[in-house]
Order: C-alpha cells, then structure tokens, then sequence
C-alpha cells in the first residue's frame, strides 16, 4: 500500500526538490502552505505522516499540530523549524510530535524519519524475525549442552527475551517455533533437576543454585548488617516474565542494582516455597523443630498463616536483632492501609510485605470464564499483570517508599505454568488435591510421566506417613485422576498452576533496586 505523506510549510515551494525526492522514492505526497488548508487535508484524506513547519503566518505550526491531534490522535506529526529555542521544543515534545527536525533538513533525514515512523513496525519485524532465526541454533545448542543451573538461568532469560520481542510481532508461525523450543528447554529442564535435584542437599561442595530458605540469610540480611534499611517485597506467582513486563514501570522510580534468578524448591507451591522462605529452613525441618506451625496438605487449616511468627524465629536463631515489620497484602483496603503508613513502616532495618495478587489472578483465570477469556495466552496474562501494577495500590506504595532511602527487593516464591497435557493418577482419598504434584501412600502411575521421590527426607519434605511420598508433574504436563477424566481435562486444560517443575515455576526472579533521587 502506498504512503501518503502531508508536507505543510508556507514556503513550500522552495522545497520542491524534497518532494520530487520523495516521489521518486514511491512516496504519494500532497502539500499545502497554511494550517487552515492542511486541517481539511487531513479530515478528508488518509494521512499516513505529516511534515508541519512551526513558524507559519495565520495558524501556526504548533496550533495547527493541537487541532491535527484532535482530528487524529494517532497520526505521526514531523515537526520542522528554524528556531532551536528549547520552550518550542517542549511545547512540541508535549502535544506528542513523532520527531522533530532542524531546517535545512536534508533529504536522508527525512527519509529516516518516514522510515522510523511509517515503516518502524515492518523494519522492526523484519529484524527481529531474523535475529530470533539466527538465535535459534544457538538457543537449541545451549539446551543440549546446559550443564549447570546457571546455564538454564542464560537459557531462560534467553527464551523470556525472545518472548517479548515475537509476541509484539503477532507472528502465528514465529510464537508456535518459541513455543515449541520451550517445551523443549523444559524437556531438558526436568532431566537435569530429576538428576540433580537430591544431590543437592547431600554435599556441600558440589555446584548448587541459591534455594528458598537460603535466600533471607544470603541475599537479603547482608544488606541489613551494611547499614541500609530494605523493603522486601513478595509477590506470589511472580514469573520472571512478569517481573519484565513490570520493569519500565517500577524503573521510572527506582533503578534496578542486580537482577537475579534463584531456585524455589520443589513442590513450588506457597506452602512449601514461601514458609521455606520465612523459615530460613527446609520444609522437613521447619516439621520437626516447630510442628505446631506446619500444616499437611490433608489438613483444612490454611498452609500460610505462620509466615511472621517463621520470620521471627528464623531472626532469633540467626542473632539478628533488626526492628522489622510484617504485612500481607491482599485486598485494596490492606493494601491502602499499608500505603498511608508507608513513611512510618520504612523506618525499620527490615520491611517486609507479602503481596497476593498475581496469584489471585492466576486462580480467577481458572475459576472464571471471563478471566479465561480475558487471559487467553500468555501475551494476555501479561498484559493483564502490567496493567493491574500500574493501576495498583502497591504501585502508589512503591512510589511513596522512592522517596525514602530503602534498598528494595523484589521476588517471589515461585512461578507457574500453563498446563496443557493430562497425566492419570490414581489415588487415596488422603492425596493432596494440587495438579503439579502429588503427595500419598498408594500412588499409581507412570513412573516416566513424572518426577518421583519415595523417601522425602531425601529432599527435605515431611511425610504424614511412613509409606507417603511425592510425584511431580513435568513440562507443561497436569496430573488428573482417571475418575470423570474428560470433564476434569477440560476444565484445567490451559489454567496456570504450580507445584511442579519447569523453568516457569522454579526459576524465580530477585531483584535489588534503589530509589532514584528526584
């Protein structure tokens, strides 16, 4: 389709050469020499760029640019002028021109101004298709030979990178290739956690990943015995993803110091992973020294309601005499009441607030058509996540703690995943109800459909039961009872849950940020 490009200048006969450039470039240009008349060019005709000189007689150029952007909010306005005096181009940055040039303009910098705003999205595309093709083989080769955690965080932020960048695109063909190179990496992902994952916890000198209940005592208090006060802020269900989509927003306050990814242990459920977090301990030991704070996944008690009182005692046992602050937050009246106290809260060493939304959200998806429809893919489970931050209440907290000089932190217990292949299991009326892991005495299933542990102790988790154990879900796999199957697929097939393990769940972010001086 050819470009159709509006040049109003009252000298624009001088420009002539310009405009045959143009033309002979296969550009459809009209021209006017007054704002009046280019008013009426751009009500009656499809405009696809204006050049606008801002110095004219009658209507000028930044008044003709107010009334074009009533007429068609969206239309990329070129400003051209002599002056350079620096309250005009304010005025003209302001009423949101697409560029702004100073005479004599030359032919090129025209061309690279139609180029950026006419042509931007097709070169961008272009480029960006072809970078992820030549990205391909290298991402595929990283895959086969990822031998260490590390080499799954490069991978990962890898694949969340070229997530962002095609799911501008609307490329169909592009996402399914990605999709289909992640479902690989998670492949892979699950052999070197079922291979690795115990030996962890059985040597101090083999290579480990940071864990849940390491990460107060190795990367949070540190900062605190430094001298600085720290908000540490939990989102429950933060993917590192989701903390992308997030980030150009929370760095219009703060500037991001360290962007890291640790491991939540497994099951990545909030009972397991975030008291792990708050305890400073496994969850078999958190069991055993304070039974009277651990819940089974039997019980009807809720799984989470210890987190400060874990706080505490992991405080005590590690000699930290910090003045602290706990609170969750997980509707707007909470949320509000925590931010009108803000000034007050960030005087401690250690603030911390636990934040629900995102699995608030997460669960919506699944329980409400709307949300399902709302949240149709992962582009949209994002946008839905920047939209909600941006308008959110923990926002306007975070904007507030800005002006005070607190280290924030920025993490989450684990992520989740959107399920799409049912695994059948059979089970007592005693095994946990979770979709990503299961947790029982008479356990039936396909041993190499999941990831199993007979003895719990041997990854740190507590057993009701002398014969229980635990199996886990892979990939993007779902475990479903063989009772009412179909009905049961079809209703959790594509909801994001968690439990299980992929590179969603278990590759958290954790980000250290400090304010901006204003």
């Amino acid at each position: 389709m050819k470009v159709t490009i509006l040049w109003v200048d009252d000298e624009i006969d001088i420009l002539r050469p310009h405009i045959i450039f143009l033309e002979q470039k296969g550009y459809s240009m009209l021209t006017i020499n007054n704002g009046h008349d280019a008013l009426e060019i751009v009500r009656s005709n499809d405009i696809d760029l204006v050049f606008l000189d801002e110095n004219m007689p009658g209507l000028s150029g930044l008044e003709t640019l107010a009334k074009i952007k009533e007429i068609k909010p969206a239309l990329p306005v070129v400003m051209i002028t002599k002056s350079e005096e620096e309250n005009i181009m304010d005025q003209a940055i302001g009423s949101k021109i697409a560029d702004y040039l100073i005479k004599p303009v030359k032919p090129n910098q025209i061309l690279l101004s139609i180029k950026k705003n006419v042509h931007n999205r097709q070169l961008v595309s272009d480029k960006t298709t072809s970078d992820y093709r030549s990205e391909f083989g290298i991402i595929t080769q990283l895959i086969g030979s990822a031998r260490t955690f590390n080499d799954w965080i490069e991978i990962y932020r890898k694949l969340v990178m070229w997530n962002a960048e095609l799911g501008d695109l609307n490329d169909p063909g592009l996402a399914q290739v990605l999709e289909y190179q992640k479902n690989e990496a998670n492949s892979e992902f699950a052999k070197f956690i079922r291979n690795n994952y115990i030996s962890w916890f059985e040597s101090d000198t083999i290579e480990k990943p940071t864990i849940s209940p390491n990460l107060f005592r190795s990367k949070v208090f540190p900062s605190i015995d430094s001298g600085q006060k720290v908000l540490f802020l939990l989102i429950d269900n933060l993917r590192f993803d989701q903390w992308k989509a997030i980030e150009p927003i929370i760095s219009t306050h703060w500037r991001v110091e360290n962007e890291s990814i640790y491991c939540a242990i497994v099951p990545t459920a909030t009972q397991y992973a975030r008291n792990a977090i708050f305890a400073g301990l496994m969850p078999l030991e958190i069991q055993k020294l304070y039974p009277e704070l651990w819940v089974f996944d039997e019980e009807d008690e809720g799984k989470n309601l210890h987190e400060e009182e874990l706080l505490s005692k992991q405080l005590q046992r590690l000699g930290k005499n910090y003045k602290w602050y706990y609170e969750k937050g997980n509707t707007l009246k909470s949320g509000q009441r925590i931010a009108d106290n803000m000034k007050e809260i960030l005087k401690k060493d250690l603030t911390v607030l636990v934040y629900n939304f995102v699995d608030i959200l997460s669960h919506a998806r699944t329980e409400m058509e709307m949300m399902r429809e709302l949240a149709s893919d992962e582009a949209a489970y994002l946008s839905i996540t920047k939209s909600w931050f941006l308008h959110s209440d923990l926002w306007a907290m975070l904007k507030e703690a800005a002006s005070q000089k607190v280290r924030l932190i920025i993490t989450s217990d684990h992520g989740t995943i959107r399920v799409q292949n049912p695994i059948k299991v059979v089970g007592d009326k005693a095994t946990s109800t979770n979709l990503r892991y299961k947790l029982g005495r008479n356990l039936n299933y396909n041993p190499k459909e999941v990831f199993e542990i007979r003895k719990p102790e041997d990854a740190h988790l507590p057993k009701p039961n002398v014969s229980s154990s635990f199996i886990f879900a892979y990939n993007s796999d779902f475990l479903a009872y063989p009772n009412n199957f179909n009905h049961y697929v079809k209703y959790y097939k594509n909801t994001f849950q968690h439990g299980g393990i992929s590179l969603e769940e278990m590759l958290v972010p954790f980000i250290e940020l400090k304010p901006i001086e204003q």
